[in-house]
């Protein structure tokens, strides 16, 4: 992977694939994932580039092969929105399209509305209403990454979280820290306000993210897929969920 400083936090990515006259494409990827477990196993950098686009992607800080921070004021959407943002600026790409799957669609979220002469078209995967409804359950989540060992975490959805980070090899005090830091609201008033066209894609099983169609009724113009028979880890990879995002890429404006 490619390094940049974001404002001095050491950013890795990747960049391939060539342009078609496209706007190329920025992944930001979920908590605990990164982009080889996010966005190259699932067959989206391959099936994004032979679709002629030039794809981005990058590991979120903390994530991944980039810097591992340990205060709760070094993580935030908002923050790492901008994150995303030097990036484009490091690779001199005024506007492109963005696809963010759970914690990356509430980061791509920020990036629309605090920069939305950057993203031509947004995709939230994987998190549908509940990106209003906030998070609940992160200090739960945040104990079991702290826990010496797997063993000792109790809760169902803590213990995934915990085992899905071990799987990624992450950083789990990097990780902890992150899912502590304060979570910058998205009112509904909030998401209403964002100007450029979204699709929001969730599986019909993803208790996580709640349903596509509640989010994309507060968006003006957003589209909703809902992702059928598959959860918040399963649907990221769908065949259908690409062949949707590509559809909606493609489109005209109109």
């Amino acid at each position: 992977m490619d390094h940049f400083s974001s404002d001095g936090v050491d950013i890795a990515f990747v960049d391939t694939g060539g342009g078609d006259g496209k706007p190329p494409v920025l992944l930001i990827h979920g908590f605990a994932s990164n982009v080889e477990s996010n966005w190259v196993n699932t067959g989206w950098v391959t099936f994004l580039t032979r679709a002629g686009f030039r794809v981005i992607a990058f590991d979120n800080r903390g994530h991944g092969q980039s810097q591992k921070l340990y205060e709760l004021i070094d993580y935030g959407a908002p923050l790492m929105a901008e994150d995303a943002r030097r990036l484009l600026d490091h690779l001199g790409i005024a506007k492109a399209n963005v696809i963010g799957y759970s914690m990356g669609a509430r980061i791509s979220a920020f990036l629309a509305l605090t920069h939305p002469d950057r993203v031509a078209k947004v995709v939230f995967g994987g998190l549908g209403i509940n990106m209003v409804r906030g998070m609940a359950g992160t200090g739960p989540i945040a104990r079991a990454l702290e826990a010496p060992s797997i063993d000792e975490v109790t809760n169902p959805t803590a213990r995934t979280f915990r085992a899905f980070a071990e799987q990624t090899k992450s950083d789990l005090r990097a990780l902890a820290a992150c899912i502590r830091s304060s979570r910058a609201p998205i009112t509904a008033e909030m998401i209403g306000e964002i100007a450029v066209p979204v699709m929001v894609a969730v599986g019909d099983q993803d208790v996580i993210g709640g349903s596509a169609e509640e989010l994309a009724k507060l968006i003006p113009g957003a589209r909703a897929f809902t992702i059928p028979g598959k959860d918040h880890n399963r649907a990221v990879g769908d065949r259908t969920f690409k062949a949707e995002t590509l559809a909606f890429f493609e489109a005209g404006q109109g």
